[in-house]
């Protein structure tokens, strides 16, 4: 069985191919010809953490995978990572275990991934200003990803904690050579920006829908039982696009407590989810229609993604012979 670290996961994921391959996947996954049964989850509710296990064979690239993922809010404080996981794939051909990798990096790179595909098709072309909102590794991930997919030339980082939002500004300005600001949240942190990415663990609401104006395109990825980052209001004035219905309205605590919460108010009913991500890129349904009109992409990860990734990362281990092999 092959070993792959973190740094090898990162140096081996090409986040253009990435973007480019979660595509085909997700219009598959919206046909119903992936197997991808939901996300068992597990509470840690002491420490207000989970352990979820996620598999899924993917037919068309034969990936029979699955990840084993906790997600501990707490950890920041500990200077770990929120979201930790490992990531098995086996050969579709006989189930013999085939590779274990770090999914840790793999988590936060695809998910920043699918972000961008969302913004591809769904943010205005001229999009120019992005405001990421959070200060850990999916902010990191998603400053990455997004300039990939539209010409950003202002980055505004939001931060309830000034000093990471300044420390994180000061980063992302260094390593992608984009001018970038911190703010703290508020209506003057979105006021003209054409992309916001909600990438937090806040129970408490981090984008309203009284400071999103015409146009905009949010990515949200932030995931709480115990609350929503975006409140009602963004949710209702918003086209709202997911990766599946299934998904995104399972009971908490896998499900998107942004829709849940949204939903449980009356402020919208299940009918309101436009899309699935899989269905814009077949065609089966519009993405968007004008260019006032506000996008929502919303996040909760699936397992599909995770098998992209991971193809991606092992062909590239075996063509330049990365990694180590260990018996078990």
């Amino acid at each position: 069985m092959l070993l792959l670290n973190r740094h090898e996961v990162e140096s081996l994921l090409d986040l253009d191919r990435l973007v480019e391959a979660l595509g085909p996947a997700m219009a598959e996954l919206s046909a119903g010809r992936v197997s991808m049964p939901p996300r068992l989850v597990v509470q840690v509710r002491e420490r207000g953490g989970l352990l979820g296990d996620m598999p899924v064979f993917l037919a068309s690239t034969q990936t029979l995978s699955t990840k084993l993922v906790t997600v501990f809010p707490e950890n920041a404080a500990l200077g770990l990572p929120s979201h930790q996981a490992v990531i098995l794939v086996f050969d579709a051909h006989t189930g013999s275990p085939r590779a274990m990798l770090d999914g840790t990096a793999i988590t936060a790179l695809r998910t920043a991934a699918g972000s961008a595909l969302a913004t591809k098709l769904l943010a205005r072309p001229e999009a120019s200003i992005l405001a990421i909102v959070g200060t850990g590794v999916q902010a990191r991930a998603h400053a990455k990803v997004i300039p990939c997919v539209r010409p950003i030339k202002e980055v505004r980082v939001v931060g309830r904690n000034r000093a990471r939002a300044l420390a994180l500004a000061e980063e992302i300005a260094r390593g992608l050579g984009i001018p970038t600001k911190a703010f703290e949240v508020g209506k003057e942190a979105f006021a003209g920006a054409d992309v916001i990415c909600a990438t937090t663990h806040s129970a408490e609401p981090v984008v309203k829908g009284a400071w999103l104006e015409p146009g905009v395109h949010v990515n949200s990825v932030g995931l709480n039982p115990n609350g929503p980052e975006l409140d009602g209001e963004a949710v209702r004035r918003a086209l709202v696009v997911v990766e599946t219905r299934e998904a995104a309205l399972a009971p908490l605590p896998s499900g998107s407590t942004d829709l849940r919460w949204a939903i449980r108010d009356g402020l919208i009913r299940e009918e309101h989810i436009h899309a699935e991500i899989g269905e814009l890129i077949s065609g089966a349904r519009p993405g968007r229609t004008s260019p006032d009109q506000i996008t929502l992409y919303k996040s909760v990860g699936v397992a599909v993604q995770d098998a992209v990734a991971a193809r991606l990362v092992l062909e590239a281990a075996e063509q330049r012979g990365v990694g180590r092999e260990i018996a078990i």
